[in-house]
């Protein structure tokens, strides 16, 4: 028999159950929340076939809550920004637990229009930005090129979001994993078919785009193709920033590492196949090298496609699922899994020690997708 512990609806759960707690899903969200909930003495169950294959392992890792800001997502915005907020402590906690760097870096952010056009588009959003209060700043194209000088002499203009920092998923997940089992976390590397075969008091959906077939949410695919470039000689690329622009009108980001690779990115596709087509690659290699001319010289050394979990609103789906007592999810991150992995993995492991909803949860919790009707009923 376990320790009396509260269940996720409020009350206390009993059951001889196997385990307090079992994550369907060990990309960061799910690792995360599986650290977390194993920190607090519960007993914790990670089920995936192969841990960090998801979007992680093809995503940049930009953490944008500013940049990231669109029109008319102002709840998302302050839940980007709440966990933006969190990443320093966060990544200083990880890196200790797990005995390991995971790639944070706060050189901040240039967003840059290379046409008149591309100026213009970039700041009808930035005005948008500065009215809600964020950080991004306009810079004349002399002010950008002392910056870096590496961007491109035909640049028009641009502006610094000097809190919109990076990490590096691919070291992330690793360093997750690790800390998740020290802490004494368990990782099953077997898939899951339904989830009434989890022997588990509280069930923590995490499964990115798989989350749709075990829930009945309303989580699609959507395809995102990304590069990876290496500056030659292995040295460190020639621009520190992460460079986020508009170049012809084709949307792009350029996210240098510490060891000499460069992520180029990314498609945004309405497609449920990871494969990459050669009219992609041609996109983004123009787009990026319009920008960072130097790019030209860099060595091509991967070319990736992933799905990120999308929803009918664009916002992730987090908090318990309507009709299944002891089941929460965490997933329809889209853009935005690795920014929100921290407040992500705060609010749903507190959900599950308390009972109790954040606040903050309000307005992403899985019932907005369920007609008022059959809310009624259950």
């Amino acid at each position: 028999m376990l320790s009396r512990h509260p269940s996720a609806t409020g009350g206390v759960n009993q059951g001889p159950f196997l385990v307090d707690v079992a994550v369907v899903g060990a990309g960061p969200v799910g690792l995360s929340i599986a650290w977390r909930c194993a920190q607090r003495g519960l007993r914790v169950v990670v089920h995936d076939p192969a841990p960090g294959s998801g979007a992680s392992h093809v995503a940049a890792g930009m953490l944008s809550p500013v940049a990231e800001a669109y029109f008319g997502e102002h709840e998302l915005t302050a839940l980007l920004a709440d966990s933006a907020a969190r990443w320093p402590a966060f990544a200083a906690e990880l890196a200790e637990a797990a005995g390991a760097d995971v790639g944070y870096r706060t050189d901040g952010t240039l967003v840059v229009g290379l046409t008149a056009d591309d100026l213009a588009e970039a700041r009808r959003l930035w005005a948008y930005q500065q009215g809600l209060g964020l950080p991004i700043t306009p810079l004349r194209p002399s002010a950008l090129r002392d910056r870096e000088p590496a961007l491109a002499p035909r640049v028009r203009g641009g502006a610094v979001a000097p809190g919109d920092h990076q990490v590096d998923p691919r070291r992330l997940v690793p360093a997750l994993r690790a800390a998740a089992e020290r802490a004494g976390a368990a990782l099953h590397p077997a898939p899951v078919a339904r989830l009434s075969d989890l022997d588990a008091r509280v069930t923590v959906v995490a499964a990115g785009c798989g989350a749709a077939a075990l829930t009945g949410l309303p989580v699609r695919s959507v395809k995102g193709q990304v590069l990876r470039l290496r500056a030659p000689g292995r040295g460190a690329p020639g621009f520190r920033h992460v460079i986020r622009g508009y170049a012809d009108g084709e949307s792009i980001y350029l996210v240098p590492r510490d060891s000499g690779e460069v992520v180029v990115g990314a498609t945004v596709e309405e497609r449920a196949d990871t494969e990459v087509t050669a009219g992609a690659v041609l996109r983004l290699l123009r787009a990026a090298v319009d920008l960072v001319p130097e790019l030209a010289e860099y060595d091509l050394v991967e070319a990736s496609a992933g799905l990120r979990p999308g929803t009918p609103d664009n916002a992730p789906v987090i908090g318990s699922l309507p009709g299944r007592p002891g089941v929460l999810v965490a997933t329809g991150h889209h853009r935005h899994g690795i920014v929100l992995t921290p407040v992500t993995a705060d609010l749903v492991t507190e959900l599950i020690v308390t009972g109790e909803p954040d606040p903050l949860l309000a307005p992403f919790t899985p019932d907005r997708f369920v007609p008022e009707e059959e809310r009624r009923w259950n």
